[in-house]
């Protein structure tokens, strides 16, 4: 059997697990899992609701309902030409998404460009948002630089030549290198997976606009810190300590210091902590849930 058929199962099983919705005319894909409280989680590039699958399966066996959507460009969600691919349009977009799954309140959980999302999404609906729990990411947007792996994207033809050059075995490199710190017990196929959900009909055109459309302004970070600031739900955050981009020491601290926290769970875990954590993450979203 090749790896390329055994990928092609991986998604399969993946995407059985998981439903779709129409949101604005666009065919948009849930994982959706378990019964109880929702605990809504936004996933980061280049990635989708595969890197939460672990987490949501615990959170369902916790008692609670896991759910992640695939943003529009990403995963296996539609990826229109004509979308605005800026996070403020992805927070609105999954507004618009929880409405169409009957979900009015919801514990919120968030990673890489998904905490910018995250934070603009929760700071202009506060009344439903129960807690927030935050996995390695940025709140400064002014002041954050994309870790070197991650630049040339940004850049046209490079950007391009850089996608193109990522294959399984390329990706495999960096997953094992970069992205988490022990890949020993993660089948092939499953990092495999990664790549094939990024590229899929488009080749990666709607992550190339995604990753050209960071926004840097002063007003988007005044919106993204009120998700963080004096708010009425429970915060926390939990890092991947051995992520070698968006370091516990740069990042980590800045978010302790940004939700006054008294404490950052760290984990031994790299940047993909959904990973390798998921038990983990799990138990602490279901704690701040209870204590919500």
């Amino acid at each position: 059997m090749s790896d390329k058929h055994t990928v092609e199962q991986v998604i399969a099983a993946h995407q059985a697990k998981g439903k779709y919705i129409q949101v604005d005319g666009i065919n948009t894909f849930v994982l959706d899992q378990g019964e109880g409280e929702v605990v809504l989680c936004i996933h980061g590039v280049p990635t989708s609701s595969f890197l939460y699958r672990k987490v949501i399966a615990a959170l369902a066996a916790n008692g609670m309902r896991g759910v992640c959507v695939d943003l529009p460009g990403l995963g296996l969600s539609d990826r229109p030409e004509d979308f605005d691919y800026t996070f403020h349009s992805f927070a609105r977009f999954l507004a618009r998404a929880t409405e169409v799954l009957g979900i009015q309140e919801f514990h919120l959980v968030v990673h890489d460009i998904g905490g910018p999302i995250g934070f603009a999404l929760a700071a202009e609906n506060k009344e439903r948002i129960k807690s927030l729990t935050i996995l390695n990411t940025w709140v400064d947007v002014v002041h954050f630089k994309k870790p070197l792996p991650m630049r040339p994207f940004e850049m046209p033809v490079l950007g391009e030549a850089e996608l193109k050059s990522l294959t399984h075995t390329t990706w495999q490199l960096g997953f094992t290198k970069v992205a988490v710190a022990n890949a020993d017990n993660i089948p092939k196929e499953e990092i495999y997976a990664y790549i094939d959900l990024l590229k899929r009909e488009d080749n990666g055109a709607a992550f190339l606009k995604i990753m050209r459309s960071f926004d840097k302004s002063e007003e988007f970070k005044r919106l993204c810190y009120q998700a963080v600031e004096q708010v009425p739900y429970p915060v926390q955050a939990i890092w991947g300590a051995e992520d070698p981009g968006l370091t516990y020491e740069r990042y980590g601290e800045e978010m302790k210091l940004a939700a006054n926290l008294p404490q950052v769970h760290k984990l031994k875990a790299s940047h993909l902590l959904q990973e390798e954590k998921p038990e983990e993450i799990a138990a602490l979203v279901v704690d701040l849930a209870r204590k919500a």
